[in-house]
């Protein structure tokens, strides 16, 4: 045989001995994947349902997917932020999931539920008011011109309900300042 055609495992220099060595990781199965439509939280904060979000926030198709997981992702870390020493003394109390935070209940579910989605869809929201804001921002009729004093507008009311939102659920009274 040519020495330049030879088979590679003739002239491997090495020999293995015993199984070859394993990677635990290669082992484990893969974690589930997350429903679609869902974002998942941190495990203390509850998961996000994109479609109820739509509906609650009133939000159509041209708002895509991409965007609004972009936006939702960053107002629960915002959100998360926000709550990070609150939650840290409900953990330190033994509490290990907000659900689990004794509240008072509305509809069939404690309203720090009801109190965090909407933290997180008013944040998500302005936030993405605020980027569609620069998508279309000529007025060209008196409706235009509407809708565009809305725009102005609508991110600021939206963080006011979120920041509202987070005070009920620290447990902080309201409080808006405006400058003169």
């Amino acid at each position: 045989m040519n020495p330049v055609h030879r088979p590679l495992f003739e002239s491997a220099p090495y020999v293995l001995h015993g199984p070859a060595p394993v990677n635990p990781a290669w082992h484990l199965p893969a974690p589930p994947a997350p429903a679609p439509g869902v974002i998942e939280n941190d495990g203390w904060f509850p998961d996000i349902l994109l479609t109820d979000m739509r509906d609650a926030m009133r939000l159509d198709g041209t708002v895509t997917d991409a965007r609004l997981v972009q936006a939702v992702v960053d107002a629960i870390l915002q959100v998360n932020r926000e709550l990070a020493d609150w939650q840290g003394k409900q953990a330190a109390a033994g509490i290990t999931a907000l659900v689990n935070v004794p509240a008072t209940r509305i509809n069939r579910e404690s309203r720090l539920l009801a109190q965090y989605r909407r933290a997180v869809y008013s944040t998500a929201k302005a936030d993405l008011i605020e980027r569609y804001r620069d998508y279309d921002s000529t007025a060209t009729s008196v409706s235009d011109k509407k809708s565009m004093e809305w725009l102005d507008e609508a991110p600021g009311a939206q963080r006011r309900n979120a920041q509202w939102a987070i005070a009920d659920i620290v447990g902080r009274t309201h409080l808006t300042v405006e400058l003169i």
